[in-house]
């Protein structure tokens, strides 16, 4: 009887504010999608660097009058280091195939660039790829060395913008909760107020605080929830109709959204959506309303 009781209080309590429950819950909704999309760009940015640093490679290039012994000594100091995981030497004309092949859409500036004009060169594959600097001190000063290139130096680029959209969305992720605790603060108040008459009558037949204070808590963390499934719904359409469609091949460029990230994320959002309301109602009868 005393679920019951509590259920249809929240159904009433609910309706009889329908506008601010309607702006409480969109408010949640947005907060929570902000925070769910934030939380996979994280996800993502983590695989991203799992996935490229992985296979990025150190490029170590010959100057034009390198001879072959010091291209051989080079080549054979490169295997033997407990640095190196692989050695790939890449002479003139493979260097200007593959030239060919990234610029092929670009026939006059390919027919601008000669075969002997590309450096020989080394692709180093590191055991670590964290351990460039050794590498570098190691050979910069070795007879025959151009130039030594750490692909993970522009990747790192790519990865400081995303991280930065990830901390844009995040922090307005944190405005939108900010509303939404205030504006479910406000709700519960004004629920309280408009049941006051009732909530005495129940202080007076010995009703306990958490019997009282239940319907309004519920109410709360029912807005919660509904925030996230509409939260999740969000982030279901865009990966659906954006990251699946017109954006397919950039997210196939930067990794895959896997769709297991994407359904982790509603317990999270659940989660976090009825606790901070929960939490949120309940400070506010405890220490503001003294209910």
């Amino acid at each position: 009887m005393r679920a019951k009781y509590v259920l249809s209080e929240v159904m009433v309590g609910l309706w009889r504010n329908v506008t601010m429950s309607i702006a409480m819950i969109i408010t949640m909704a947005v907060s929570l999608t902000m925070l769910g999309a934030s939380g996979l760009m994280y996800m993502q940015v983590n695989k991203m660097k799992d996935f490229y640093y992985d296979k990025i490679e150190v490029s170590i290039w010959l100057s034009t009058d390198a001879t072959a012994e010091q291209r051989t000594s080079l080549e054979s100091s490169l295997k033997a280091d407990p640095l190196v995981a692989s050695v790939i030497y890449e002479n003139r004309e493979q260097a200007y195939n593959k030239f060919k092949s990234m610029f092929q859409d670009a026939p006059d500036f390919i027919s601008a660039v000669k075969p002997d004009q590309l450096p020989e060169s080394f692709r180093v594959k590191l055991k670590d790829p964290e351990q460039y600097d050794a590498i570098f001190n190691k050979y910069k000063n070795t007879e025959g060395i151009d130039e030594i290139i750490d692909q993970r130096r522009l990747l790192e680029k790519i990865f400081n913008i995303l991280g930065s959209v990830q901390q844009m969305a995040l922090v307005a992720a944190s405005v939108m909760a900010v509303a939404a605790l205030l504006l479910v603060g406000n709700t519960i108040q004004v629920a309280a107020y408009s049941k006051r008459r009732e909530v005495a009558v129940m202080k007076l037949v010995g009703a306990s605080n958490w019997f009282i204070q239940a319907p309004f808590v519920l109410e709360a963390v029912a807005a919660g929830l509904m925030g996230a499934i509409l939260g999740f719904g969000a982030l279901v359409l865009a990966k659906v109709l954006l990251l699946d469609g017109p954006l397919r091949d950039l997210t196939e460029l930067l990794t895959p959204l896997e769709w297991g990230d994407v359904l982790i994320m509603f317990p999270l959002m659940a989660g976090a959506g009825a606790l901070v309301s929960a939490l949120t109602a309940w400070v506010t009868l405890r220490f503001y309303l003294r209910v």
